[in-house]
């Protein structure tokens, strides 16, 4: 049983300033339905944790970029809040946020500094004294996947025990794979890839089948991640210490999204737009 889970939240957010200047991307609103099915609207942080603890997690660990406190004061249960909204006569919202904080106090919830931006790779090798020798999930905090009953969690997971893997990841087909994270693999199931290559947005791609960053690792990726270079811009990239996984032959797996799940990022003015208009009409969370 996987119980600890890693989200990373210190991005820049650069092609989405000025609204992220003084807070991550991460924590921008989107919508959501409430238990009686109004619709709410919640920061992606907040879904991406609740996903995760509905789907088992009961240890996180927020990477958190420096000047920005607005991850940790989120997720500080503010029971002073939650009574004046009852002094309001606002009990519907009173209720939203007392189910949140039920389950932040029944986790361990830890934050973890990235002082300077290097890389996705150098988010996850802070955290290794958190994940010690346990496997844990990597859920970037800006990428959503809508599925029915969250299930794309479960079916990762049943894959990695499945093949005893040492890293396993979702892929999607695309358009474009020179903005992403680029796989070769061979189909060993419907859908199910041992990854023979790794390649970080090539001029030429090698398939269309790009990373979505939600993987699970074991203690092996520090050790890949600690003889990893930085590249041209300075930053230690997650996808080059899986490939150097890949090369020793550990055991690595791409595992792609059915056509019931859709992955959603708020990367750009765009996608943010279609985010929001996305999680509007969702039914899945």
């Amino acid at each position: 049983m996987i119980r600890k889970a890693v989200i990373p939240a210190a991005g820049l957010g650069i092609r989405l300033l000025s609204a992220t200047k003084e807070q991550p991307k991460e924590m921008l609103p989107l919508f959501a339905r409430s238990a009686d099915g109004q619709i709410r609207v919640r920061p992606l942080l907040q879904i991406v944790f609740e996903e995760l603890y509905d789907a088992g997690l009961r240890e996180f660990c927020f990477v958190v970029g420096r000047g920005k406190r607005v991850v940790e004061d989120f997720f500080t249960p503010d029971e002073a809040f939650v009574e004046n909204l009852k002094s309001r006569k606002r009990p519907d919202l009173a209720q939203e946020l007392d189910r949140l904080y039920k389950k932040i106090e029944s986790s361990v919830v830890m934050f973890v500094n990235q002082p300077q931006p290097k890389g996705f790779g150098d988010a996850i090798y802070n955290v290794r004294a958190f994940t010690g020798r346990d496997k844990f999930i990597v859920h970037a905090g800006d990428d959503l996947i809508i599925s029915k009953n969250n299930n794309h969690l479960i079916r990762l997971m049943d894959t990695y025990k499945k093949y005893d893997a040492e890293v396993a990841f979702f892929v999607e087909k695309v358009k474009d794979p020179t903005k992403y994270g680029v796989i070769e693999g061979n189909e060993v199931d419907p859908k199910v890839y041992k990854v023979q290559n790794i390649v970080e947005k090539p001029m030429i791609p090698p398939s269309n089948m790009a990373i979505v960053a939600i993987y699970i690792f074991n203690s092996s990726i520090f050790q890949a991640l600690e003889t990893t270079k930085a590249d041209k811009n300075r930053e230690i990239q997650l996808t080059d210490a899986i490939q150097q996984l890949v090369q020793k032959k550990h055991k690595v797996y791409a595992v792609e999204l059915n056509q019931d799940q859709r992955r959603i990022d708020i990367g750009t003015p765009e996608s943010y737009w279609q985010a929001l208009t996305t999680t509007y009409k969702s039914n899945s969370f």
